[in-house]
């Protein structure tokens, strides 16, 4: 079926809707712009710039997608938005398209919820399954991996990590990389508590799973001395088809803002 567009909508000329599209009272949907089928924009909705999003995504009023970054050194240059299936992007929240410091693009995957009011800025790059909880605020820069969740009212600093399955507690203060599987909370001074137990039973981790990467949290998260070697005893835990808790270890391998560790940073 062809786009449901209100009468109140402007759709400028070179703006390509897929099929089943519907476009709700006083949207604007720039000329650059790419949707896919079955989208909605309730009303009030502005996407602009350039920007691509794929199929059965819901975005809800008031929400302003691909409008240049919030960022001095951007200079004109025609960066992207790009957004994929099945996400739901709720009342007020801002997604800003990329720069050239940044690889030219912000990127959202998949089955994603961002809830009121929350922010994107430039060059972020999240993964699918992810819960940005209202007021929740990405600086530039920051990546966000599957199945993370960032509690309301929080504040992640740029070019920050937050790993798979991480649990961040509402009102915290990012300022570095958190480690997958983790919970982190404690509000400007925050620091992690443990593992995300309840998230990692929910996505069918085994008791034998869990205790695994108990063990790699406590060697590269709660005890002393040289990182290098707090790596290599955790890495000598692992048996070949270890990928979670090998996933882990790199992470804290590659870590270039340092890590948020256990107890208050």
């Amino acid at each position: 079926m062809s786009p449901l567009i209100h009468s109140t909508a402007i759709i400028e000329d070179g703006a390509r809707l897929g099929s089943d599209v519907r476009v709700g009272p006083y949207c604007v949907v720039g000329s650059d712009v790419r949707m896919g089928d079955n989208c909605q924009l309730m009303s009030h909705v502005v996407v602009s710039g350039h920007t691509s999003m794929g199929s059965g995504n819901r975005v809800f009023p008031f929400t302003s997608i691909g409008q240049i970054p919030q960022d001095l050194k951007y200079h004109g240059e025609a960066s992207e938005v790009i957004i994929g299936d099945n996400n739901q992007i709720r009342e007020n929240v801002t997604i800003n398209a990329g720069t050239e410091g940044g690889g030219m693009v912000t990127r959202i995957g998949s089955d994603n919820i961002l809830m009121a009011y929350t922010h994107v800025a430039h060059d972020c790059i999240l993964g699918n399954r992810i819960v940005l909880a209202n007021c929740a605020t990405l600086a530039g820069h920051v990546e966000v991996d599957d199945g993370a969740i960032i509690g309301g009212l929080s504040a992640v600093q740029q070019f920050v990590r937050i790993g798979r399955l991480a649990m961040i507690g509402g009102m915290s203060g990012v300022t570095k990389d958190v480690t997958p599987f983790t919970l982190l909370a404690g509000g400007y001074r925050a620091g992690l508590s443990g593992l995300n137990i309840v998230g990692l039973k929910r996505h069918g981790f085994s008791l034998k799973q869990v205790g695994l990467l108990k063990e790699i949290y406590r060697i590269l998260l709660q005890e002393s001395g040289r990182r290098e070697e707090r790596l290599l005893e955790a890495e000598a835990l692992l048996s070949e088809d270890d990928t979670d808790g090998r996933y882990m270890i790199e992470f804290v391998r590659s870590a270039k803002r340092g890590l948020m560790m256990h107890g208050r940073a």
